[in-house]
This record gives C-alpha cells, sequence and structure tokens, in this order.
C-alpha cells in the first residue's frame, strides 16, 4: 500500500501448562515465558508500531508478595524498549543476589515478569492520543485477588458513548470516554458482582474470609462474566483478559471481523492475531494452530484446564478482508495463496488494458508488500502465453523449424524492479512545496528498465487515497519514458469507512468518494448528495434495526469502470507525459480469491453490524457540513 494507514492491533497471550522449574530443566531458563513472549510481539509488530504493552501474572503467590507486572512504551521501537526494561531489571536483580541465579522459586518471588501467565499488545493508535495511558494492556487494581483486571485488544467499538452510559447508569464514574476503558470498565463491573455474589454463597457454607480465596477462583465462571458484559457491544474484536488471581481468556466478536488464533499442548497454551506468528515461535505445523470461532471464547482456568465456550450466537461471518489483503503478514500459507489469487483475477483487466500486447510490456510493483499478488499477475501472465505459444506451435505443424519454435518460445512477460523504496524522508520542512519536492524522492527507479514507449504496469496492495502516487510514485515512474502507466490495486475500490479497528475514518480521504463527486459534479447530479445529507440527518438516531447506509446511494449512479476512469484523473499530475490508467479488483474476485474471510464494508458499504451503518451516515454528514472529524 503506498499511502500509509495506520492500522490494527496485535495481540499475544502464553499461559505456561507447568511449573516453571520445568522449563528451566528442558529449556535451560525460567525466562522461557518471557522470551517466547517478546518473540511473539516482534513476529506481529507488523500490526503496531505506535506503541507496545506487556504484562504478566504469577500463580500461588504469597499475601504481600507482588503477582502482577506491567510495562509499557511509546518510544521509537516500543518492543525493543520494553523488553530491554524488563532485560535491566533481571539483571540488576541477579548482580545483586547471584544466590537467585539457579533458585526458580527466588527468581519468581523476587524478579518482576517471570509468571506464568503473559499478555503482550502491539498498537497502532486509532483513537485518540498516542500517549502512554493509551497503550494496553490496561490494569484494573484491587486488594481482592480475583477483582484484579488485565485488558487488552485488537478491536474498536462503534457504540462508546452507549457504553459509557450504560456504566453511568451502573453507578460508575469512567474517568475517560475511550473504548478500552469502557469495555474493560463493564467486565470489571460484572466480574466485581460475581465475586460477590460468591463470596456471600461461601460464606452461608461456613468458609472462613482466608478459606474463601481458592474457593472463588475455582467457582468464577468466566464465560458468564464475558456474556452480560458484552451484551450491548458493536464492534468487532479479540479481547485477551487476564484475571489476577490466574484466570484468563481471549473472546472474539459475533462476526470473527477481527482474527484471533490458538495453539495448545502440554506445556503451553497460546493466543495470538497472527497464525504464522504461532507457527514460527513455537515451531508448530499450520494444521495444529486453529482458528477461535467467532462468538467464542478460549478460557484458561488457573489450575491449567482449557475450553472453548459460546459467548455470543456468532452471525454471518465477515472476517476482515483487508487482513488477508495487507495488514496480516504475507507468511501465512491460506493469506499466501491468497494474494496470489488476487493478482492472478486481475490479470485479464490487465491484458484488455494493454491490447495484449505482452511484448511490449513491463510488470512490476509497489511497494514491497505487493509482491506476493505481483507473482500471482506474473504466473497468469505466462499460463496466458504458453496458451498462446501452444496455439501457435500446433498452427504451423510439419512447416515448424528451430528458428521459429525458438521465436515463440522466447516471449515471456517482462519482469523489472523499476522503482526501489530510498528512505523514509522526514517531514522537517513545512512548507507544502518543499514537502512535496521531498516526496517526490520516496523512491528510487532502475534507468534503462523500461524501454521509451512500452506499456508500464505496477501492481500495488490497495490504492485507498492517492496522495503518494500523484505526489511522488507516478511523477517518478513517467522519467522511464513509458507510453502508458497501469496502476493495478490487487483491493477493489476503498469507498467507506472502516469503524472496526483500521484508520480509515473520513470519507473525503477516499480517492473513490472524491472521484464520484466529481462525477456528480460533471453529471449535474448533486441533488443526488443533498437527499443522502438529508437521509443521513434524519436516521441519525435510528435504532440498530433501522439503521440503514444511505451513502450507497452515492455511488449507486456509477459504473466501478467510471469511477476508475475518474480516478485516474485525478490522480495524473499535470507534468507527466505518459497515459495513466487505474485498474481494480472487482468484488466478485475478492470474494474468490479470500473466500472464508467476506467482510468486504470497505468496498460494498455491507457493514456486519448497525453501528457501522451509523458510522458512514455519520461519516458523511461530516463531509456534507465540512466538518474535519472521525466518525466514530
Amino acid at each position: 500500500m503506498s499511502d500509509p494507514i495506520k492500522h490494527e492491533c496485535g495481540i499475544s497471550l502464553v499461559r505456561l501448562l507447568k511449573p516453571l522449574e520445568y522449563y528451566k530443566e528442558k529449556y535451560g531458563t525460567a525466562f522461557y515465558g518471557v522470551n517466547k513472549m517478546y518473540l511473539m510481539m516482534e513476529k506481529q509488530h507488523n500490526r503496531g508500531q505506535d506503541g507496545a504493552g506487556f504484562a504478566s501474572i504469577k500463580l500461588d503467590m504469597n499475601p504481600g508478595e507482588r503477582y502482577m507486572s506491567r510495562v509499557r512504551s511509546i518510544q521509537q521501537q516500543p518492543i525493543q524498549d520494553i523488553f530491554a526494561q524488563i532485560n535491566d531489571r533481571i539483571n540488576n536483580v541477579l548482580a545483586e543476589h547471584p544466590e537467585f541465579e539457579d533458585d526458580v522459586q527466588l527468581q519468581k518471588k523476587n524478579i518482576p515478569y517471570i509468571g506464568e501467565l503473559l499478555l503482550g499488545h502491539v498498537r497502532y493508535g486509532t483513537f485518540g492520543k498516542n500517549s502512554i495511558e493509551s497503550v494496553h494492556p490496561f490494569l484494573r487494581q484491587n486488594n481482592w485477588m480475583h477483582r484484579n483486571l488485565i485488558v487488552a485488544g485488537n478491536f474498536n467499538m462503534t457504540n462508546v458513548t452507549e457504553l459509557f452510559e450504560n456504566l453511568v447508569e451502573l453507578g460508575q464514574h469512567p474517568k475517560e470516554l475511550a473504548d478500552t476503558i469502557t469495555v474493560m470498565e463493564k467486565i470489571g463491573h460484572f466480574l466485581d458482582d460475581a465475586v460477590a455474589k460468591i463470596y456471600k454463597d461461601i460464606k452461608k457454607e461456613g468458609y472462613s474470609k482466608r478459606e474463601a480465596s481458592p474457593i472463588i477462583a475455582k467457582r468464577l465462571n468466566v464465560a458468564k462474566i464475558l456474556r452480560k458484559s458484552s451484551k450491548n457491544w458493536d464492534g468487532g474484536y479479540a479481547m485477551a483478559g487476564l484475571l489476577g488471581h490466574g484466570d484468563a481468556f481471549v473472546f472474539r466478536d459475533p462476526a470473527g471481523i477481527r482474527p484471533a488464533y490458538y495453539y495448545k499442548d502440554d506445556e503451553i497454551v497460546v493466543v495470538a492475531s497472527e497464525r504464522p506468528a504461532i507457527q514460527t515461535v513455537f515451531n508448530v505445523p499450520f494444521e495444529q494452530v486453529q482458528e477461535l470461532d467467532p462468538g467464542h471464547a478460549i478460557i484458561i482456568k488457573k489450575k491449567g484446564s482449557v475450553h472453548l465456550e459460546q459467548i455470543i450466537e456468532p452471525k454471518e461471518r465477515k472476517a476482515c478482508s483487508f487482513e488477508r489483503i495487507y495488514f496480516s503478514r504475507g507468511s501465512d500459507q491460506e493469506i499466501y495463496q491468497e494474494r496470489k489469487m488476487l493478482g492472478k483475477l486481475v490479470f485479464p483487466q490487465i491484458l484488455k488494458t494493454i491490447n495484449d500486447d505482452l511484448t511490449n510490456t513491463v510488470f512490476s510493483y509497489i511497494p514491497n508488500t505487493a509482491e506476493t499478488s505481483f507473482l500471482g499477475m506474473v504466473k497468469e501472465a505466462q499460463n496466458y502465453l504458453n496458451r498462446k505459444k501452444e496455439e501457435q506451435i500446433l498452427s504451423l505443424g510439419n512447416n515448424i523449424t528451430r528458428a521459429k519454435l525458438n521465436a515463440i518460445l522466447d516471449v515471456r512477460p517482462r519482469i523489472e524492479k523499476v522503482a526501489i523504496k530510498d528512505a523514509k524522508l522526514r517531514t522537517f520542512i513545512t512548507q507544502d512545496s518543499s514537502r512535496d519536492d521531498l516526496v517526490t524522492h520516496v523512491y528510487d527507479i532502475s534507468y534503462g528498465s523500461v524501454k521509451p514507449n512500452d506499456n508500464l504496469v505496477i501492481i500495488d496492495d490497495s490504492i485507498v487515497r492517492g496522495t503518494t502516487l500523484k505526489k511522488s510514485i507516478l511523477k517518478i515512474l513517467d522519467r522511464l519514458n513509458p507510453k502508458k502507466i497501469v496502476v493495478v490495486s490487487s483491493a477493489p475500490q476503498i469507498r467507506y469507512p472502516d469503524c472496526y479497528g483500521i484508520d480509515m475514518a473520513k470519507l473525503e480521504d477516499f480517492v473513490a468518494f472524491r472521484a464520484a463527486l466529481e462525477l456528480h459534479k460533471e453529471r449535474g447530479t448533486m441533488s443526488i448528495v443533498d437527499d443522502i445529507y438529508q437521509k443521513c440527518i434524519e436516521h441519525k438516531n435510528s435504532k440498530d434495526t433501522e439503521a440503514v447506509n444511505h451513502v450507497k446511494e452515492f455511488y449507486a449512479p456509477f459504473s466501478a469502470q467510471e469511477v476508475s476512469q475518474k480516478i485516474g484523473e485525478i490522480l495524473k499530475p499535470e507534468v507527466i507525459k505518459a497515459e495513466v490508467e487505474i485498474i481494480y479488483q472487482g468484488i466478485d474476485n475478492l470474494h474468490k480469491a479470500c473466500p472464508q474471510n467476506l467482510g468486504d464494508w470497505y468496498f460494498t458499504g455491507d457493514y456486519p453490524t448497525p453501528g457501522g451503518n451509523r458510522v458512514v451516515n455519520r461519516a458523511f454528514i461530516n463531509f456534507y457540513e465540512g466538518k474535519n472529524e472521525r466518525a466514530y
């Protein structure tokens, strides 16, 4: 994606099922869990680089001994910063107390962060300021061990205000109007309530207050707490939580919007946002890493038992397709094949655009993340040529000669690395003209890779805003003197904002929206825009069952091809000589490539929750009224 987008978050939960001495004996260190968590977070750093956090819980500690630890960072390399801090604490304690070196119990008692239950989080800020207070995990503390709650997640709620008011009605006074706070406090409320009810029952049974603690831990029903807490949640989420006494959970939204995978053996339970992170860190095959079903939670009790439980009735599966196109690590076995398929399926459109002239066409990609779809595109070009070669050879019959055969076989797709990203420029100059000049030097080009008057086909993961294309990439590629530049998006046109965890909140940011607006102006249909605004205003406070995406009407008068053509006109800089054409993936092809991840609201406006429809209508109101603000 040539346009940078802040997006997603990543979670990692690790539960050691054996005593720490086991890992010391087998793996040479009691810090096994900490080491694995570092690797899990690094293998998911693609999901968030604004901040990182780590928390741990030690099981069966005595009163007065610290059993919870947390560290967070918003430094430039937050994961490294966190584990540098942890490493320093460990080394300092061991330097002062060399007698701890071979005594695991003394290490556990005296060194923070060494525990059986660990939670990690990497963050991209999609809401609010990127301060340390916004970094997960969040901590809710209490002197009752069972009421301590640590929460981290990959999520965004569309109805934060409603959830906030729910807490106020319960008598709480939340410190901030933010979805993480409201979600944590909602879980915390029902956790407190459950503990109080169990304690009341235990007292009737004649147990003392001291005796009550382990009984509460045993009887606490985490699934019931999650059912009550999530009753009014509207959003996409993979929510992880630790309870102070040692229970843990990861809970996925009922439409499966946000991803979650898990693995279990007799030593460990691990849950993460990325399947290949688990595969790599624990050296396990694809088949052994399971996907957490939508609406379900994996619950790990303090005693080490693990079970899956349905929390909310699953809805139609709408797992995010953008995960597959761009955000998730491409090393996942399924994602790798899906991205190649995206490149393959868009090839017929490319062929039509270049008039079947592969001889005078160069294929390449920008940025590096588009390489996998590029491979699929080139493979399909090879298949196409092979079919043509077969027809040519068969048509020659007995007239074939070695020279003719070689001439036919020598034709192959022309592949070049035409652009290389040099460095991320620091925008230390504030004047727009100076900044634009700097941006044009983000990429270096391979001079001589394209012959004058060749077609140049460049594939990208997705074209969202088009800013980088217009200000930088197209100008740079034009220096190669191609006849035509064809920019191919392996994803369809992004037309609608996301509200489930990816930072795409404003309609006017999308080049597809700007293109459709220009078409309305050119064709004298701005009355449709006015009508949509009135409908959005009228239904601003609609109930869940009444929420409708009125913004679909904005695109309805135009074909996808008409919008793409206008996008090409908008993005073509006046100074370049080459013809420019923009090609987008079709919706049907997206579904063919990613058949299990049909969450396509970015492209179709078909939101999986009522909150999504309310958000897109608010975004249109903001656009129409000229308000430069988020819709959620």
